[in-house]
């Protein structure tokens, strides 16, 4: 049966109120990309359900670097990581000139065409002769201020990215005692929580698709690090030793370049460490181990799993004219689970919902029910999570691109488009990275400034 919904529509934010009873535990802490049970599932209480520049901001930082990347809070404290341009690469004239015309046609000459393929385009190197700073910088949760910067690294980028990326599109993640800052190809670095730098790691540099850049944030679990490198030339996963740095485990994936974040999944039956592509694939965290995997197919993966102790939710974001497909996972899984001959269930999985719209936001997991949110457009999709049958769908108007993940809060989903206009609650800016969350406070991370949103 549909669930009635009611909601009231912004631009930056959407909230939609769901019929449904309210539970939530406290957290102080938003250690990683997603949250700390990687769900956006805001677990205090008294959030503001309205502001703008002026109303209910406790404060406002301004920000100079470049970043798509998530703010985290431990405790008192926010990191954020940061790219800075400090020197352009040198125009080329060569490469600005137009093309001569072409010669006037001559009475009965018939012009000569070229045959075969065109030739080879010459590869564009010129961010090789660009010069960056990647920072990470510490702020005070409750002022805004400033506590401390590192320069993590500072010379010439070692891959291309789009103009739209920035060179700091992964969020850093903290365990509590150190904080790890994943520069995609530029490098990992692991500061403790004061600032001093403990150990840095390069972990290569290979092209990414187009040269779009990266994405995927690092993972700490139990004492190690783990980063997924998916690319277009040789792509890996590895676990570190997380107060190191020192390799524990490597293992090559069969994948192009990704841009989904890794979770642990601690389900009833043992803890794993699950990375998404054209294959879904679970590995053992202390060993890299394959314990299971699934094929999708279809393109890129960019959304991350979601997932609870019995089921585990994900799938990847199709590609151009291929709306992605969504699988429920049963915990407990082995081997090869991809259904056979067309089927929509196997030994491993639940459910699958073909045309799903998976995108770039990750799927919100949220009392039983799984939020699906388009990137463009503002469509909302409600799924029950133990049937895969779509609840709901709902079209937004007047709603942008939405690139990062929608939240939950009191019996409502949250969602921000990028262009920060409302009608009701406004903040003049523009947002990408995800919401961080702590017990009482919303921290916004938009391309001019840092928000704090609290009552």
């Amino acid at each position: 049966m549909r669930r009635k919904i009611n909601f009231f529509q912004t631009v930056l934010i959407v909230c939609i109120s769901i019929l449904v009873y309210s539970c939530s535990q406290k957290s102080s802490s938003w250690p990683q990309f997603r949250g700390p049970d990687n769900n956006m599932v805001a677990a205090g209480t008294n959030y503001p359900t309205e502001w703008n520049d002026s109303l209910n901001v406790k404060w406002s930082t301004n920000l100079t670097g470049a970043g798509w990347s998530s703010p985290i809070v431990v405790g008192d404290i926010i990191f954020i990581t940061s790219a800075f341009l400090e020197k352009a690469a040198p125009v080329d004239p060569k490469a600005v000139q137009p093309a001569p015309p072409p010669p006037p046609p001559v009475p009965g000459v018939h012009p000569v065409t070229q045959q075969g393929p065109p030739p080879p385009q010459a590869e564009d190197s010129s961010y090789m002769k660009e010069v960056y700073r990647w920072e990470l910088t510490c702020i005070d949760l409750k002022s805004g201020k400033e506590l401390w910067k590192q320069v993590a690294r500072n010379g010439s980028p070692g891959i291309k990215k789009h103009v739209g990326n920035t060179y700091a599109c992964e969020t850093p993640v903290s365990d509590g005692k150190r904080v790890y800052a994943y520069f995609g190809m530029t490098g990992v670095y692991c500061y403790d929580l004061d600032g001093k730098l403990l150990w840095q790691k390069e972990l290569g540099s290979f092209k990414t698709l187009n040269g779009w850049g990266t994405g995927s944030s690092p993972v700490v679990s139990q004492g190690i690090l783990y980063i997924q490198v998916d690319n277009e030339e040789g792509s890996f996963l590895t676990a570190l030793d997380a107060a190191t740095g020192i390799e524990k485990w490597k293992v090559t994936r069969d994948e192009k370049t990704n841009y989904s974040t890794p979770v642990i999944w601690k389900n009833k039956v043992r803890s794993e460490l699950v990375t998404t592509g054209k294959s879904v694939r679970s590995y053992d965290p202390l060993t890299g181990n394959l314990i299971w995997q699934l094929k999708i197919g279809l393109e890129m993966s960019i959304p991350s799993p979601v997932y609870d102790r019995e089921h585990i939710y994900l799938g990847n974001s199709g590609g151009p004219g291929k709306k992605g497909i969504l699988y429920s996972i049963k915990a407990g899984a082995e081997g090869d689970i991809t259904p056979k001959d067309s089927a929509l269930v196997s030994n491993g999985v639940e459910w699958t919902l073909r045309g799903a719209g998976t995108s770039n936001p990750s799927p919100l997991l949220y009392k039983g029910l799984l939020y699906l949110l388009s990137g463009r457009g503002g469509e909302l999709q409600c799924v029950d999570a133990s049937t895969g049958k779509q609840e709901y769908k709902e079209k937004i108007e007047k709603v942008g691109a939405c690139w990062s993940s929608p939240w939950a809060y009191n019996d409502q989903i949250c969602f921000y488009d990028e262009k920060g206009v409302t009608s009701q609650n406004t903040l003049n800016d523009k947002f990408w990275a995800s919401a961080a969350i702590t017990e009482d406070a919303y921290i916004f991370r938009g391309v001019k400034k840092l928000y704090c949103v609290k009552k």
